[in-house]
């Protein structure tokens, strides 16, 4: 009881709970380490890899004993990325190539993984950006719309026959606390309204991920897969270094560590209480919250309008949620 006190309280004041302090503290007040070789025989993909959550999400879950595909932009790095990993435990390690702001970029992976595995256990959608400018994607959308929305929305329905195949399963999409700043806006999702802002930019993809991660959750009900988000308070990653520097430079010595950022992300996919429920905003291992006002609120109406834009933009088969679940029951 006191536990769940300070919990909260240390998620209401905000700044307390997103540090390391918040999550030492929380950690402090009993949680279970997961179990070794708890992720013996799954198979993993976390996107964005190459360094901070990503990173240390897919190393940890490589000692658990995972077989870990680690999907990169550029192959050099992640190669560098997989000699980090390797060597942690009993699990192993690839390194993927897909550029998550392209749809055939995805669509190609996509392929390629399909064609070479006959299941997946885990999605993790970690790759994000945050742009200075407005920039355009190959596919000529707004940069940070297109990778941290539309990607993500392309790759995980790309991914739902294999994760059909290997159910029970999770799907695993790291948002950010940001989130609770910013609306669900459909009528401007790529950022083409007004002085384009970075960071308004990406806090409105991080809403627009929570809201599909809860759409996905409502449509694969019953087919042996959970959908989860989560934010990982305030790490020093490299991303918030380079795109928020004076921030970094402000709160770095209350920062968390990757490792720590990242701890409800291996959570998640590990453990087994996140398999009981669908469709919810985790934060430091507990179900959160996922509006702080009530001006963030968006109807169902935009719910639906959301997810109709990301079928529009997708092209080809970006509907596929609906193609499986026309089948019938799994």
């Amino acid at each position: 009881m006191i536990g769940t006190v300070i919990d909260s309280a240390m998620d209401l004041t905000v700044a307390p709970g997103y540090t390391k302090i918040g999550f030492r503290v929380r950690r402090a007040l009993g949680w279970e380490p997961l179990e070794p070789g708890c992720m013996r025989g799954r198979r993993v993909i976390v996107t964005g890899a190459n360094s901070g959550l990503g990173l240390a999400s897919a190393r940890t879950l490589r000692a658990l004993g995972a077989h870990v595909h680690i999907v990169v932009r550029d192959r050099g790095k992640g190669e560098s990325a997989a000699e980090q990993i390797d060597g942690h435990g009993e699990g192993a390690v690839d390194v993927e190539v897909c550029d998550l702001s392209s749809l055939s970029s995805i669509r190609s992976f996509a392929t390629r993984f399909s064609s070479s595995h006959r299941g997946l256990d885990v999605l993790i959608n970690n790759a994000g950006v945050m742009t200075d400018e407005r920039d355009l994607s190959v596919d000529g959308h707004e940069l940070t719309y297109a990778t941290n929305v539309l990607g993500m929305f392309v790759l995980t329905n790309e991914l739902l026959g294999q994760l059909v195949s290997a159910a029970p399963s999770r799907i695993i999409n790291v948002s950010s606390g940001g989130m609770y700043t910013a609306r669900l806006d459909v009528g401007d999702l790529e950022s083409g309204r007004g002085d384009f802002d970075g960071p308004s930019a990406y806090a409105h993809s991080k809403r627009a991920e929570v809201v599909l991660t809860e759409l996905w959750a409502e449509r694969l009900r019953g087919w042996g897969i959970v959908v989860h988000a989560m934010h990982p308070g305030w790490a020093d990653t490299p991303g918030v270094q380079r795109s928020l520097p004076r921030f970094h430079r402000v709160t770095a010595p209350l920062l968390r560590s990757p490792e720590e950022g990242s701890d409800t992300i291996s959570w998640l996919a590990a453990a087994a209480e996140p398999a009981q429920s669908t469709g919810l905003f985790w934060h430091d291992r507990r179900p959160r919250s996922t509006h702080r006002v009530p001006w963030t609120r968006e109807s169902e109406a935009d719910r639906r309008a959301l997810w109709e834009a990301c079928v529009r933009d997708g092209g080809p088969n970006s509907a596929r949620t609906e193609d499986i679940l026309s089948r019938g029951s799994p």
